[in-house]
């Protein structure tokens, strides 16, 4: 079962080990050389930033002494070195920033393209459906979690280094500015006490560690609420999207009340997240507000006692309070970022569980157990044979067993059965998308194969794009495309080619069924695959459609899906998937096509069998 949390199994590995990993795909892909690159330009710049501070820390200890020496040629001097740092700074920051939003940016296109790229290959966006202890929601994980994933590793891998380097830049100027402090053991104990040296680094350092030990405490929930949040947020906003797809249904069948019972839980499984991380929040705020204001008199406290004793002036208290505060900025690193470190580690997981998801398909797909072969045979024949195939279910209960067929290119072959014995997962095992069971399949090359499914896919875009699909709307001319349109009865949809519209869900789903067809027109593949495709047809329509395999199509081999009576006789035989305990059986029964074929017009028939584009076609 799926965590509750919704993440996917995860590998045995620490914080630190999947960081390595998110970074590694990076700065060792193709684009290994301008990340690096970018990641070096970004420490330079730091190194510059942190440089400029330490002249800052200087440039205070001549201001002060200027003034407490009432020394006016001094303080003008002062003043126009202030004026060069803050250029400096404020240069340094604006091209440390680009140089970090840069990498941040190209991090996070590299990543989103590679999972995307790794999804929707051969079929495994599909896939991941019926595996086991996927990561939910990959469309949440894929779009948003990889830009706080990403974005945030570089600010805080950034701040961390700077804060190391800060550290080792000051505290050699704090040991020696602070000096000795001379702890007195009183007579009682026979000694006169001993000496400190370099006490204000010490006292920086335990005031530190105090800080970042209580925050620990009191924030390390943080961590597991911020998981839950993701979690709880991305099932709400699915829940959402899901009422946006299937609204039609919904109005239709007046459930609202039901989908905002829904809504309403899931949203008040974010409310309650979100309390708890709000009550976490407000209890850190209390040590670190109070930690933020004590840190700004702390140090003049301890420094103290040697101003008044005249061992220091003013400009060096100011400079010891300077450093002290640099010092003890770069030791609360862990104070200052522990909520961004929590939120953070949330988005990691769930980018790296989706990582770790897309592994195990690809692991499965390595060692997938149905052989699907491409090509002909050594004779030199197209087919599509089957070859002692079994199919299964993702959790290994079988489905059709021993299956044994060939049909010849050309050939119309009609596949029934009853509902549930495998006729769709047969056809998903022939686009090599459906890996468990066994045997062997033998398919045509891929290019020459179209799959119709019994809802067609329209993309976003233009109705030209979506006739054209899966080529660009470039490779067909407008002129084949409205004679395609005008032969399967969508005449009136021609003029409105070049429109971007939400086709889908615009045109009925007969409308629909009958572009797919159009697109057959065009793309003219030797092997299509239907799969009900002519299902919300009426019988004038479906015999329009399926005539055209005795006519303009008649050299393209038909293998189809299909219970409505009478569609056998668009088709030379029939396979018969009957129902068994231990998986359906594949039968043959032999039967010639009578249905009769429509004239076909001149116009129509020179623009529809001009030699179409090479174009690959995509199965599934």
């Amino acid at each position: 079962m799926m965590p509750l949390d919704g993440t996917a199994p995860r590998r045995r590995e620490g914080l630190v080990r999947r960081t390595l990993r998110l970074a590694g795909g990076y700065f060792n892909s193709e684009e290994r050389w301008s990340a690096r690159g970018l990641a070096g330009l970004v420490l330079l710049l730091t190194v510059l930033q942190i440089g400029v501070q330490v002249w800052f820390n200087l440039w205070n200890r001549d201001f002060f002494n200027a003034l407490e020496s009432r020394d006016r040629a001094g303080f003008l001097g002062q003043m126009w070195l202030f004026l060069f740092l803050s250029f400096a700074s404020m240069t340094t920051a604006v091209f440390h920033l680009w140089a970090k939003q840069t990498l941040q940016l190209r991090w996070r296109r590299w990543l989103v393209n590679d999972l995307q790229e790794r999804w929707l290959r051969r079929g495994r966006h599909y896939q991941l459906n019926f595996l086991p202890d996927t990561a939910d929601n990959p469309d949440q994980r894929i779009s948003e979690n990889t830009r706080w994933a990403t974005a945030m590793a570089v600010d805080l891998v950034v701040g961390l280094i700077q804060s190391l380097i800060t550290l080792a830049s000051f505290v050699g100027i704090l040991w020696t500015l602070s000096g000795p402090l001379h702890v007195a053991l009183g007579g009682a104990f026979g000694a006169d006490g001993f000496d400190i040296p370099g006490y204000m680094v010490f006292a920086a350092l335990l005031y530190a560690l105090a800080g970042s030990g209580l925050t620990w405490l009191i924030g390390r929930p943080m961590v597991s609420i911020n998981i839950r949040r993701n979690a709880a947020e991305s099932d709400h906003r699915f829940a959402l999207v899901r009422l946006r797809e299937s609204s039609e249904s919904v109005a239709l069948i007046r459930g609202e009340p039901d989908e905002a019972r829904g809504l309403r839980a899931a949203f008040d499984n974010v409310v309650s997240v979100m309390r708890d991380l709000m009550r976490s929040e407000r209890r850190l705020m209390w040590l670190t507000s109070a930690y933020g204001m004590v840190a700004g008199v702390f140090p003049i406290l301890v420094a103290s006692p040697r101003y008044f004793a005249g061992a220091i002036t003013l400009g060096v208290l100011m400079q010891i309070s300077s450093a002290f505060g640099q010092v003890t900025g770069s030791l609360n690193w862990f104070v200052d970022n522990f909520p961004r470190l929590a939120d953070w580690r949330s988005h990691l997981e769930r980018v790296m569980a989706l990582e770790d998801t897309l592994e195990a398909a690809e692991a499965m797909e390595k060692e997938a157990v149905i052989a699907v072969e491409e090509g002909a045979l050594p004779d030199g024949r197209e087919v599509v044979a089957f070859d002692a195939l079994r199919i299964e279910h993702a959790d290994g209960d079988v489905l059709i067993d021993s299956a044994d067929a060939e049909i010849a290119a050309g050939e119309k072959v009609l596949i029934v059965g009853e509902s549930g014995t495998g006729k769709s997962t047969l056809f998903r095992a022939i686009a090599g998308v459906w890996p468990w069971g066994s045997g062997r399949i033998r398919i045509p090359p891929r290019r020459e194969m179209m799959f119709m499914p019994q809802r067609p896919y329209l993309p976003l875009g233009t109705l030209h794009a979506a006739v054209a699909y899966p080529a660009p709307a470039r490779h067909f001319p407008a002129a084949a495309v409205a004679a395609a349109l005008e032969r399967c009865g969508l005449a009136h949809l021609a003029a409105r080619l070049e429109e971007t519209e939400r086709w889908d869900r615009i045109l009925s789903l007969g409308e629909q069924q009958r572009i797919a067809f159009a697109r057959l027109l065009l793309h003219r593949p030797r092997w299509v695959f239907m799969d009900e495709a002519t299902a919300a047809l009426d019988e004038e329509n479906q015999h329009a459609m399926l005539s055209l395999f005795r006519g303009e199509l008649a050299g393209s081999s038909l293998i189809s899906i299909g219970h409505r009576p009478g569609l056998d006789a668009y088709h030379d035989r029939t396979l018969t998937l009957i129902r068994a305990s231990s998986g359906a059986r594949l039968i043959a029964r032999q039967r010639r096509a009578t249905a009769s074929v429509p004239s076909r017009r001149g116009r129509l028939r020179r623009l529809l069998r001009r030699p179409a584009p090479s174009v690959a076609l995509r199965s599934g």
